[in-house]
């Protein structure tokens, strides 16, 4: 058996950037202890996802850049630690700011830079600049080997998000998040899970933080196992509203076998008969229009 141990950061922001990164090292240290093979933080956690409540002309001025000394500790730390680290930033542009993932292997090497695509635009994040591309990485853990993704909060309300991250070979997505986790996003994880066959683990704030309230979770996306009647619950992690860090064991053997045998994810796609998908909005479409 393959487990891969992924710790979900769920902790508050400590006010300064200073303190933010004094605090992530000691929770990542704390991870470790705790036997993780990642550590996840939740959404902009440079700043703490501070952006409603100063101009946006004020929190620009938090953006850091890629390579800064920010970021580049946290590879260190995952060097060191021997564990890898997804952690998450404002991002200093030649233009706007991006709202940004920097995923580092075991080995303190880094793997992908990943800015949310799906910005909330119609909110505080217009004045963000938008992510182009969704990236894989294979990622060598203690674990073994896994196939990672990441998407970023708002993106995951786009099931084309989680499809092209599968079509790119990703078993396990990381989804920092900075909002309250209800039902209905909460069911928009399960099914992102269910519907490609992969693993979702998403890491949000806790209560106390404005607009947020925990419950972070992980879904393994193993709706049958061949010795139980029925379906299962995938979701193999949900944490409650308080502060802490929360471990959740991901069988990677049981979820390849699973990919391998059924009949969800890319089995019996047609994407001849989906291209009113990449039209956008307005782009008129002959069939539904009456025309042949």
């Amino acid at each position: 058996m393959s487990l891969m141990k992924i710790a979900l950061l769920q902790i508050a922001p400590a006010g300064t950037l200073e303190a933010n990164l004094e605090k992530g090292i000691r929770c990542c240290r704390k991870a470790k202890e705790m036997g993780a093979d990642i550590a996840l933080f939740p959404e902009m956690w440079s700043n703490g996802y501070d952006l409603h409540s100063r101009p946006a002309k004020e929190w620009k001025q938090d953006a850091l850049p890629c390579d800064g000394d920010f970021v580049r500790t946290f590879g260190k730390l995952a060097e060191e630690l021997e564990m890898a680290i997804a952690v998450t930033f404002l991002e200093k542009t030649e233009g706007d700011p991006r709202n940004t993932l920097v995923l580092f292997d075991r080995f303190g090497r880094k793997q992908f830079v990943y800015a949310k695509v799906h910005t909330c635009a119609f909110d505080v994040e217009g004045n963000l600049s938008r992510g182009e591309e969704f990236y894989t990485a294979v990622l060598d853990t203690a674990a073994g080997n896994v196939t990672v993704g990441a998407m970023i909060c708002f993106d995951r309300e786009f099931p084309e998000s989680a499809r092209i991250l599968m079509l790119k070979g990703a078993e396990l997505i990381l989804v920092p998040n900075a909002c309250p986790m209800e039902i209905n996003r909460l069911s928009q994880l399960r099914a992102r899970a269910f519907e490609n066959m992969l693993a979702i683990a998403t890491c949000n704030y806790p209560e106390g933080v404005p607009d947020c309230n925990g419950h972070s979770t992980v879904f393994d996306g193993v709706a049958y196992l061949p010795d139980q009647p029925g379906s299962r619950d995938t979701c193999i992690l949900e944490a409650d509203e308080k502060e802490g860090i929360f471990l959740a064991s991901l069988d990677l053997d049981r979820l390849r076998r699973y990919r391998a045998e059924e009949v969800h994810g890319d089995a019996y796609r047609r994407p001849e008969k989906y291209g009113m998908l990449t039209r956008r909005r307005g782009e008129e479409d002959e069939n539904i229009s009456g025309r042949r």
